[in-house]
């Protein structure tokens, strides 16, 4: 992977693009853009190489899936040398589909799906805080996600 790699304008509009549709065709983005096919490649190669683009992925509906509760749970640890093995076990958890190391009133910072409230008190009880690592936690649930992008490069 080379950090050096600058990204110029055509990469730009490349990026945006593919994060709009990441199955859109070389051919349309060189139309697109007044470009060949070849140059499309390349400069998409290029960036893989450098790790500005990691890959691609199929984004699920989570509420089409039943998962109808998402949460943010801030974590307080007992001891900070617990924080490996407790992101082990958190990464054990289904409902658990973020986790963060943060500064501030927590160690970790994590984001839950449930697909009820009735769901969540259960993770919660029976998984979250049954870890013996943590001290405590406090629960945030988010009313709606009216922001949900990509940084832009």
């Amino acid at each position: 992977m080379s950090s050096n790699y600058e990204i110029d304008n055509l990469d730009k509009s490349i990026l945006a693009a593919l994060t709009e549709n990441a199955r859109i065709a070389y051919a349309e983005l060189a139309k697109q853009f007044a470009v060949s096919a070849g140059t499309i490649h390349v400069r998409i190669e290029k960036m893989k190489q450098a790790g500005i683009i990691e890959g691609t992925k199929v984004v699920l509906n989570e509420k089409a899936l039943g998962y109808d509760v998402c949460c943010f749970i801030g974590i307080n640890l007992k001891h900070a040398k617990d924080y490996s093995d407790t992101i082990e076990k958190l990464q054990a958890l289904d409902e658990v589909v973020e986790a963060y190391y943060t500064t501030g009133n927590y160690s970790i910072f994590i984001k839950l799906m449930t697909r009820s409230i009735d769901h969540l008190q259960m993770t919660l009880i029976n998984k979250v805080q049954a870890i013996e690592a943590i001290q405590s936690t406090e629960t945030l649930i988010s009313l709606q996600n009216p922001i949900n992008r990509d940084v832009l490069p």
